[in-house]
């Protein structure tokens, strides 16, 4: 054998053998316990997915799936985690459109969006609705936008950071309504509605997972749902269309990523977890009592969610750099 084709069978030698490992890895895949890094504290809505879907997970992998909350600027921090990890499947990040869209187009990132991660998994949706403290004097949104009007920049609303889509949702109300209110942003949706519920802050639009139980305990005032359907969740509540404020439309899905150049094989493995799970006739009961909507199977696949992660970038970042809003 020449020199020449003694290299050849040496590297083919190696990507044989390099097949051969990613095949065998994949294969034992998982052999340690996965953490599942959500871009958002604990106690809301995407906390009480990320759990619900874990708990199943662990059963179908055989290993336990550790739940991290690491909030802060727009998720981003947590973002940063998951692409700095070892593409090995061991290291999974969660979290809605807000921080794996809408931030990329507010923050100086260290790593590309649709890049550096690699989709998993679309998770159930929920709508946004605009909820109030439960003194306020207003019992719809008709009655809101007039007391809006007589007090204008005196109310306040919370925003989940500077660049969420409870911000975006807030500030299309405020176009379709000529009302002007203060936002005051938190860290996560569990202590801004916290501050609602205890009467420290006026209003809300707010992922209408995260309020449903202080809503369907009195603590909160629900005035209407911010899209094109009602919700199945709290039917008596109007949309904002039928409320007499049309042309706002606002929900947010959920996911699960990995780093770039995670094994296919591995995905494959995580999928199927997180599809048996979603199947579970208890974790849609759980999903369903947090009202969150299920989407369809053919759109939860790992090549169907690469391609909608990526037009949903491609639609919310002109319309996020055209608010002008900076990160603070």
């Amino acid at each position: 054998m020449d020199g020449q084709h003694m290299k050849r069978a040496i590297v083919a030698a190696l990507i044989a053998a390099g097949i051969g490992a990613m095949q065998a890895k994949a294969q034992d895949f998982p052999s340690r316990p996965i953490t599942l890094v959500v871009a958002l504290p604990a106690g809301g809505g995407v906390d009480a997915l990320a759990r619900t879907v874990a708990e199943h997970m662990k059963t179908t992998l055989g290993q336990s799936i550790i739940v991290e909350n690491m909030g802060g600027a727009g998720g981003t921090l947590s973002i940063a985690r998951v692409v700095r990890s070892a593409a090995d499947g061991y290291t999974l990040g969660m979290g809605t459109l807000g921080q794996y869209v809408i931030s990329g187009a507010v923050y100086t990132l260290s790593y590309d969006m649709l890049a550096d991660l690699t989709p998993v998994s679309l998770l159930p949706s929920v709508p946004y609705w605009m909820i109030a403290r439960k003194n306020l004097p207003a019992n719809n949104l008709e009655e809101l936008v007039a007391w809006l009007k007589a007090n204008p920049d005196k109310a306040s609303a919370t925003t989940v950071g500077t660049a969420s889509l409870a911000r975006f949702c807030g500030m299309f109300f405020q176009k379709a309504t000529g009302t002007s209110f203060q936002f005051v942003p938190y860290r996560g949706g569990a202590p801004a509605l916290q501050d609602v519920v205890a009467g420290n802050i006026d209003l809300s639009c707010d992922l209408a997972a995260n309020s449903l139980p202080q809503f369907r305990n009195g603590n909160v005032k629900a005035l209407a749902v911010m899209s094109k359907q009602r919700w199945f969740a709290a039917p008596d509540i109007p949309t904002a269309e039928e409320a007499g404020v049309p042309g706002i439309d606002v929900s947010t899905w959920h996911g699960i990523w990995a780093p770039k150049g995670a094994p296919p094989a591995v995905v494959a493995k995580i999928d199927a977890a997180v599809q048996a799970a979603l199947k579970d006739p208890a974790t849609q009961k759980r999903i369903a009592d947090l009202g969150m909507i299920m989407p369809p199977a053919d759109r939860r696949t790992p090549t169907a969610f690469a391609a909608f992660h990526k037009a949903e970038v491609e639609k919310w970042y002109p319309i996020v750099r055209a608010a002008g809003i900076k990160a603070q």
